[in-house]
């Protein structure tokens, strides 16, 4: 059995005098960099620098769009029309496109954030606004869009006939209906990383997922995510490549590199 997967991560958080994440060493390990965009995290200058490190390393470049919401890193769910969505999404990815262009890179992804991307993986009106957005950004239909597994942002994206790579998350637990655990739950995040290993492999050499309920459900696993802003986070990433080669799964990102 020959398996491939992306390894993501959303990097580029800090902002001012705030540094958020390893991003200079967790870029290393990784194949696609979901990098902020100045409404939940991030500001012009580590934009530049982040792209700039995924340049340098050969790291797929990816827009991380979220809702305008600094104080609340973009976690927190806010009433917003269809088209506030899509002016949100083309802003800022634009901004990413536009320091990619500087280093003669082409824009790879999109990838909604927080409550933007649990929004978009329940709300169809919401996950077509994103869909809509990356389809007129993309003139030559070459940019991809990162989206939960099975979510109806996926659903959304086959019909616009958009590219979408389905994301899995190896350190947050699942629901029966293949949605992640709120945060608001206790049992949302998987602490331990030696479990969450253990759940990407599954995922990937399975195509399953053991819900909060033990029931195990189908999932595609194209692109699991690591989040950067994580203490551990590059202990983690530096576990789950050692244990994806031991499972001689290899790590590209979508586009084969």
């Amino acid at each position: 059995m020959n398996l491939t997967v992306d390894v993501n991560s959303d990097i580029g958080e800090s902002f001012g005098v705030y540094k958020i994440g390893q991003d200079e060493e967790v870029i290393k390990h990784i194949t696609s960099a979901n990098i902020a965009c100045g409404y939940h995290a991030g500001d012009h200058n580590v934009m530049h620098q982040t792209v700039a490190l995924a340049a340098k390393y050969g790291v797929g470049i990816g827009a991380h769009p979220g809702l305008q919401d600094l104080p609340g890193f973009g976690r927190r769910k806010m009433e917003v029309t269809p088209e506030e969505v899509y002016n949100m999404t083309v802003y800022q990815v634009s901004a990413i496109q536009g320091f990619a262009n500087i280093y003669g890179h082409r824009l790879q992804h999109v990838k909604p954030h927080g409550a933007l991307y649990n929004m978009a993986a329940k709300d169809r009106s919401v996950a077509d606004a994103i869909c809509q957005a990356v389809k007129d950004i993309s003139k030559d239909g070459s940019l991809l869009l990162f989206a939960l597994a099975g979510s109806e942002l996926v659903k959304s994206a086959h019909y616009a006939g958009i590219k979408v790579v389905e994301e899995v998350f190896a350190d947050r637990t699942y629901q029966p209906d293949g949605t992640l655990t709120p945060r608001s739950q206790p049992d949302a995040v998987i602490h331990d990383p030696h479990v969450a290993v253990t759940q990407a492999i599954q995922m990937v050499r399975e195509g399953l997922v053991t819900a909060v309920d033990g029931s195990r459900i189908p999932i595609v696993a194209d692109s699991i995510c690591v989040h950067g802003d994580s203490d551990h986070a590059l202990q983690f990433v530096q576990m789950l490549r050692r244990a994806l080669s031991e499972h001689r799964i290899n790590v590209k990102n979508p586009t084969g590199v």
